[in-house]
């Protein structure tokens, strides 16, 4: 077994398959042995393998490892086998065809031309099933399906040979345990293996060439790097960014799982709660447990998890930092440990905090809330674990209005028009502090494009996500509301305690990645009037529109209660609590800017 193990080549360790049963032992004791209990939290042992690869003493140990991870039968999978099996079955009947040519043309033998041509039909219709069924187990074993897409060219026409001719050599043992009942010459089978390996081999190398050329297309390469992926991760998907990018990404064909606890239920997602392509698990995502079933099978993660805002942030610094940056660090630590190759996580122009210049990705921070402070310790702790292997992409984003699944009315857009349309009256405070702003659309959307970038443009990279036309004062939003609807009063209150000020340079991901917002203030202005005049939205100022009401009054209590009880849970009975048995406690933390 050995011998044909060397044969075949790196990663044919399932030849060996008595090391599978001590490969899973070592395996969950690992897992086990590196996630520690320390205080209220579980915490990963440095990020190095978390999770996913155990310590095993061998040479073989990636490739043995990489045959024990289960593979899925994709559509692609099945296309391709279904080609193996028409060229396989072709090849046969071929070889027999050119045999029986030969037998009666060349040989002579035309007297007997009816009866021969019935046995080989005969033995054709007899062999060829049994030979396609080994082909494709071998195949598939040998890992051909899984294992093989990344050799060269050259290195792919001898996996398929070596394949091939492994699959002919168990045939024709077959053949002769029948002792040749089967009725296939053994001319035959030499000539269908040879046009076996010519077939399959340029099949292969026809295939990488092609992609080649279809590649050079940027429209179609940004299309397959998307859409060909598993599956994409969104971590926050019901909140207000998170809602809008999972309907694009749906609408694009990806498929989506999305990670949340659901503090506003499931509203947000309420006209694609149906769609096959979204799976959705209810958890917070500060449990290991939760966040390592989220991430199997993953391609990309999205982090837009958080307690999100100035006001929201302070009410419980503990609980904020605990939510914002302990559990991004698990989160990533988990990713990277399961072979995610790109992690990309919402972070906010907020943190530049004050300043008068025009600020670009290289500009210094100057953060002035716990909220900044937050994000800016989870960019740093991104940045340190970002590699050739795992890309790390941060995304600031500008203050974000308009309207997504969640709706807002706890940011300045949304705000003074929803009080200009209700009340009457836009209230100005701070109006000289200057903002750059974005759509919640755009938002989305540029998650979406840096999904679909290559690799090497995003790798650990920062992106201030925006545009400069799009910055203003407060002042001037209020006065442009003020046209919109010139029968509400504009105040100018002047001091506000908000000591933010920053305009932003967008530089960087409109040359880098090709954004341009599609939406501008004047006419997320106009779709929020629209909403609230068409009914489509309650009262602005109930607590589910505002970050900071419904933290102070409800999410609070509940998340800080809430974030051990899984815990001693598990400690106590080995089993941890399923998400949203503990009623309003496991409600969503949300997510967006």
């Amino acid at each position: 077994m050995r011998r044909i193990s060397r044969w075949l080549g790196p990663g044919s360790d399932w030849l060996n398959a008595s090391a599978y049963p001590l490969v899973c032992l070592t395996l969950t004791r690992y897992r086990v042995d590196n996630v520690q209990i320390v205080g209220a939290y579980y915490t990963c042992a440095d990020h190095a393998a978390v999770i996913a690869q155990a310590p095993v003493a061998s040479e073989r140990s990636p490739a043995l490892l990489h045959f024990l991870r289960p593979a899925r039968l994709t559509s692609e999978i099945l296309v391709r086998m279904l080609a193996d099996m028409v060229m396989m079955g072709a090849a046969l009947l071929l070889g027999i065809s050119a045999r029986y040519v030969w037998y009666v043309g060349v040989e002579g033998y035309g007297s007997h031309t009816r009866t021969t041509l019935f046995n080989y039909i005969h033995s054709y219709a007899l062999s060829v099933w049994i030979l396609v069924l080994i082909s494709i187990a071998v195949f598939w074993v040998s890992g051909l399906y899984t294992r093989r897409r990344t050799h060269r060219r050259l290195n792919k026409v001898l996996v398929v040979v070596r394949t091939v001719t492994l699959s002919y050599l168990i045939f024709g043992f077959i053949s002769l345990l029948f002792e040749g009942k089967l009725g296939v010459p053994r001319v035959a089978i030499f000539i269908a293996w040879g046009i076996s390996c010519f077939a399959l081999g340029m099949g292969r190398v026809w295939s990488g060439v092609w992609k080649n050329m279809l590649q050079s297309d940027p429209e179609f390469e940004a299309a397959r790097r998307l859409n060909k992926r598993d599956r994409v991760l969104v971590i926050g998907g019901a909140g207000y960014i998170g809602s809008a990018l999972v309907i694009e990404l749906l609408a694009k064909g990806v498929k989506v799982r999305v990670l949340d606890i659901l503090m506003y239920g499931t509203e947000p997602l309420k006209t694609v709660l149906d769609h096959p392509n979204l799976e959705l698990i209810r958890a917070d995502f500060r449990q290991i447990d939760k966040v390592v079933a989220a991430v199997r099978d993953v391609d990309m993660v999205i982090h837009l998890g958080g307690i999100v805002g100035d006001p929201a942030s302070s009410l419980d610094k503990d609980l904020t930092i605990d939510v914002n940056v302990t559990a991004t660090r698990m989160i990533a630590e988990v990713a990277k440990g399961h072979g995610v190759g790109r992690f990309i996580f919402a972070s906010t122009c907020s943190v530049y905090g004050a300043s008068d210049e025009m600020l670009d990705e290289q500009s210094r921070l100057n953060p002035v809330s716990l909220y900044a402070q937050s994000k800016i310790a989870c960019e740093h702790i991104l940045q340190k674990m970002g590699d050739d292997s795992f890309a790390t992409v941060i995304l600031r984003f500008a203050t974000i209005y308009g309207l997504s699944g969640r709706i807002r009315f706890d940011l300045v857009v949304n705000l003074l028009t929803a009080k200009a349309v209700v009340d009457g009256v836009i209230t100005v405070r701070g109006g000289d502090q200057w903002r750059p702003f974005l759509h919640v659309q755009d938002a989305a959307h540029a998650v979406s494009m840096a999904l679909e970038a290559p690799i090497d443009v995003v790798r650990n990279r920062i992106f201030n996500v925006g545009s400069e036309g799009q910055n203003y004062t407060i002042l001037q939003v209020g006065e442009m509301i003020h046209r919109f609807v010139p029968e509400a009063r504009l105040l100018d209150e002047g001091f506000d305690q908000d000591r933010r000020n920053y305009r932003v340079s967008f530089d960087r991901v409109r040359t880098e990645l090709d954004f341009a917002p599609r939406w501008n203030v004047e006419r997320g202005v106009h779709q929020v009037i629209d909403a609230i005049r068409n009914g489509d939205v309650g009262n602005y100022k109930d607590a589910q529109y505002s970050n900071f009401e419904f933290m102070s009054t409800e999410a609070v209590p509940s998340l800080s209660k809430s974030s051990n009880d899984w815990l001693y849970e598990l400690l106590r009975t080995g089993e941890p609590v399923a998400a949203g048995s503990s009623g309003d406690a496991y409600r969503d933390l949300n997510q967006g800017d």
